[in-house]
């Protein structure tokens, strides 16, 4: 480290007049005050910075991956199996039982994602002011009981009233989900177990596909799209008392660490240069954001990747029923699309952290779905060809590792607890908005071709891969600007981002010289205040 590492914020206010940083608050009677909640903890070492070894390291994300990661698979598997339950109910009647008639049937998917998009602001607001945990767990626990209430509803006005408040409560998962991985995994890790929790999506499908088919073989007084409805929300009220239970709202606050296990798991993220929590709503932060091209080029990318995602996550077992399959085939063969869906996420981050690069595997995900949308296009809907129709919808699959890996890379690329939040809250909405896009392409009338969906998919596809290309190169200059902004402060110009290191490669440095202290990793500053912050490409 430069013995220069300690200049003063003064100079380092003045620096920032090239446009390069922005000047982060330099009083430091405020500090502990406005800096992240994992301060607390730490002024509580005798050690300004705590030297950690890999065995430490281990042992204590072992504990957390014991703890903390069931807690978030059990919780997205039941929101996703909560919110895909219209699309199995779909294939046993639901659109002849509750007349739905025209774009009923999609706006009943569509509504989810506006009552998202509405309460995302409020959401990402309570995120911060609110303990996550125990926000999580209400949340839970009133979508299962909708899910379970949409039994009674026997027409399209119940209908789309239960799916308006299971959007209220769902709209805060994923945004909350984005937030516990930052607060609890290093960059390197947070791919993979990121990855792991949207996997679920395929989990869900499995599983679901599995219940929808036995539960559609119920004969008695409910119908079987009300029997599926009931089960699930059911299912997920007698689960949800386990994130209250197990789930801690920080690191700070985890009963199964000690405290000196709290303190290695605060310094195992200070490569991150993001912190962890704070209860500190910062509105510059907020306007860092609002003048950020990243922001915008997340907004773009994640809407684009929904506008597909929405339109077959409905759609998908009506697409696979007209190629000519029964409802019971039909809900079988959905079941290889789902477990596709979750070898290519889990293989998607595996390589992306080889790699330590997200950009060209984003790239590579969006090829297959372009062909695979290009075949279906060019295909006939004869009986004699629904083999090969089949394999080309299960081409499609690839594009399910696109969200997780956008999710990560907008994550990672992001500091300050406010901003974080709120960078989430700009990528949900920009799936909200294309998951309610998506849908609307489709029509039931447009079976079993639904040219209009699939032509705007493969649009959509296109798109992503020339803004992925695009976000890549502006990340780059954003590294370049602060590696002259830590030149400029008589700081090491070119440093190593350990945080998508493994751990043990990251003491070794640490041991010889090579690595700035990240002094700052827990101050709350913004990716654009912080000159040691490195943009992951």
């Amino acid at each position: 480290m430069s013995p220069q590492s300690g200049i003063t914020s003064h100079v380092k206010s003045s620096e920032s007049n090239s446009g390069n940083l922005i000047p982060p608050p330099t009083s430091s009677s405020k500090k502990l005050h406005s800096g992240d909640d994992a301060l607390a903890i730490l002024e509580s070492s005798p050690y300004s910075q705590r030297e950690i070894t890999p065995e430490q390291d281990r042992t204590v994300l072992r504990k957390i991956d014991i703890w903390v990661m069931p807690v978030v698979l059990l919780v997205y598997f039941l929101q996703q199996l909560d919110k895909s339950s219209l699309s199995y109910t779909s294939v046993f009647g639901i659109v002849q039982e509750a007349g739905l008639v025209g774009s009923q049937y999609s706006w009943l998917s569509s509504i989810v994602y506006v009552a998202q998009l509405i309460w995302q602001p409020v959401s990402s607001y309570l995120l911060v002011r609110l303990p996550i945990a125990k926000y999580l767990f209400f949340h839970v626990l009133m979508w299962g009981v909708v899910v379970a209430a949409m039994s009674a509803a026997t027409g399209f006005k119940g209908l789309l009233a239960a799916r308006f408040f299971l959007g209220i409560f769902e709209a805060t998962v994923a945004p909350a989900f984005i937030t516990i991985t930052q607060m609890w995994w290093r960059r390197r890790e947070q791919t993979m177990r990121l990855s792991m929790w949207m996997a679920m999506n395929g989990g869900t499908g499995v599983v679901g596909s599995l219940l929808s088919w036995g539960l559609g073989h119920i004969h008695g007084s409910l119908k079987p799209y009300q029997t599926i409805f009931l089960f699930i929300g059911l299912l997920t009220i007698v689960c949800s008392p386990v994130v209250l239970l197990v789930l801690p709202d920080s690191p700070s606050k985890a009963k199964f660490l000690s405290q000196e296990e709290k303190i290695i798991a605060i310094e195992r993220l200070r490569a991150n240069n993001q912190g962890t929590e704070s209860k500190v709503w910062k509105w510059e932060q907020v306007n860092e954001l609002l003048l950020d091209p990243k922001t915008y080029l997340w907004f773009l990318l994640l809407f684009v990747c929904a506008v597909p995602s929405g339109g077959i996550g409905a759609f998908g077992p009506l697409i696979i029923q007209g190629f000519g399959f029964n409802q019971f085939n039909t809900i079988l063969f959905n079941i290889p699309f789902n477990a596709f869906q979750i070898i290519v996420t889990i293989a998607a981050a595996y390589l992306s952290t080889k790699l330590k690069l997200k950009w060209p595997v984003i790239f590579a995900l969006t090829l297959p779905p372009i062909a695979g949308a290009a075949a279906l296009l060019k295909l006939g809907r004869g009986p004699e060809i629904r083999n090969e129709l089949l394999v080309c919808y299960y081409v499609l699959s690839f594009f399910t590792a696109l969200q997780p890996m956008l999710y990560t890379w907008s994550a990672q690329n992001t500091a300050g607890h406010t901003k974080k939040l709120c960078t989430t809250g700009v990528v949900f909405v920009a799936q909200c908005a294309g998951n309610i896009v998506g849908p609307l392409l489709y029509r039931t009338q447009d079976k079993p071709y639904y040219l209009r969906g699939l032509v705007a998919d493969l649009i959509c596809w296109i798109a992503l891969a020339v803004l992925t290309l695009m976000t890549a190169a502006f990340l780059q200059f954003r590294n370049k600007q602060h590696e002259d902004a830590r030149r400029r402060l008589g700081k090491v110009a070119v440093i190593v981002d350990t945080s998508l290191e493994e751990y043990a490669v990251q003491a070794e440095m640490t041991k010889t010289g090579q690595l700035v202290s990240n002094d700052q990793a827990f101050d709350d500053l913004t990716d654009g205040q912080n000159e040691d912050f490195i943009f992951a490409l």
